[in-house]
């Protein structure tokens, strides 16, 4: 019988996290996962389906570890030796990144280095799929559409330290051999996205104003556009790059660019909710530099990956608006 290839999933307790333990089980993996242990109850509300309490209910192996405790991550991929290796974990939203720029910079920064030093000192032969971000271009539009080849300006110390995390990783599979893939994916969500992004706070802004619970969905910079796809199919990009004969850079992105404000109208006119008259704009929620506009081109992941989104811009929206509305017995 064949030997189960073992996979490693950093940030498994995520959107992006779920889907690809729910992906690499699928394809029979034996998925291993890092959780990070603190004083509050453990957020395994993403991944409860793949960790029941008892022992034939636990689908996935958890471990306790830090991306910031390097002695940790050697300690687990010494036990686990996974074959394929998913960086995914990241202090990743860019507003607080601004609010803790050096704990943004060891998580997303030194923490990828920690994790790729140690697969290095243990001599293992992991492939190692580094999760990059949109948020690495300056959002220039005379730039756009982005892909592999437009330069690198990030606008906020998330950005920088995952610029870091692209370079830093390029240079160990360039000087070692490493088999290193980062996957520059374009902003991607789903009903699983961290209730502090702005798409998943429109969905539950619509909710509570539906339940009486408040008046207005109070958003920042409305302008400001995105290349928004649907989870599920990027976490299945990642799998696709760690099969490759070759290590490379991909980026992921649908090639359609909409407005925070386009996303809050389709969202509200789903619920049968006037958008002008609900949504406030607070400077609260502006960054100090912003991002104005991002597109990707995927080009070289449709010829090389073979892969195209199918879920567009409305289709998502609709996901996401159906699925929380449905959380509160409220059909649409």
């Amino acid at each position: 019988m064949d030997k189960k290839p073992i996979a490693f999933i950093t940030g498994i307790t995520g959107q992006d996290g779920s889907y690809l333990a729910e992906l690499l089980l699928e394809k029979g993996y034996e998925v291993h996962g890092l959780v990070r242990r603190n004083s509050v109850l453990f957020n395994y509300a993403r991944i409860s389906h793949l960790h029941g309490s008892g022992e034939k209910e636990r689908r996935v192996v958890l471990h306790y570890g830090d991306m910031t405790d390097p002695v940790s991550l050697t300690h687990i991929l010494s036990n686990a030796r996974p074959d394929e290796i998913y960086n995914i974990a990241a202090q990743s939203h860019v507003q607080v990144s601004f609010e803790t720029p050096i704990y943004t910079a060891l998580t997303s920064g030194i923490g990828v280095l920690n994790l790729i030093e140690a697969v290095r000192a243990l001599k293992l032969n992991s492939k190692i799929y580094q999760a990059s971000t949109s948020e690495l271009y300056s959002g220039d539009k005379s730039e756009a559409p982005q892909n592999e080849l437009t330069p690198f300006k990030p606008k906020s110390p998330y950005g920088a330290a995952k610029l870091y995390a692209f370079e830093i990783a390029r240079i160990y599979r360039e000087s070692y051999g490493m088999f290193i893939t980062n996957g520059i994916l374009f902003n991607h969500e789903s009903e699983r996205r961290g209730e502090n992004f702005v798409t998943r706070k429109i969905t539950l802004g619509i909710r509570d104003i539906l339940l009486k619970k408040r008046e207005y969905l109070t958003l920042g910079n409305l302008n400001a556009r995105r290349d928004w796809g649907y989870a599920p199919e990027y976490v299945e990009c990642m799998w696709k790059m760690m099969q490759q004969k070759n290590p490379d850079d991909f980026v992921i992105a649908t090639g359609e660019t909409h407005s925070v404000k386009e996303f809050a109208d389709e969202a509200c006119n789903l619920a049968g909710l006037d958008a002008d008259k609900i949504i406030r704009v607070s400077d609260q929620y502006k960054r100090p530099n912003e991002v104005e506009y991002l597109c990707g081109d995927a080009a070289k992941a449709r010829k090389i990956l073979d892969w195209q989104p199918k879920v567009r811009f409305k289709e998502l929206v609709k996901i996401m608006v159906t699925k929380e509305l449905e959380g509160v017995g409220i059909k649409i």
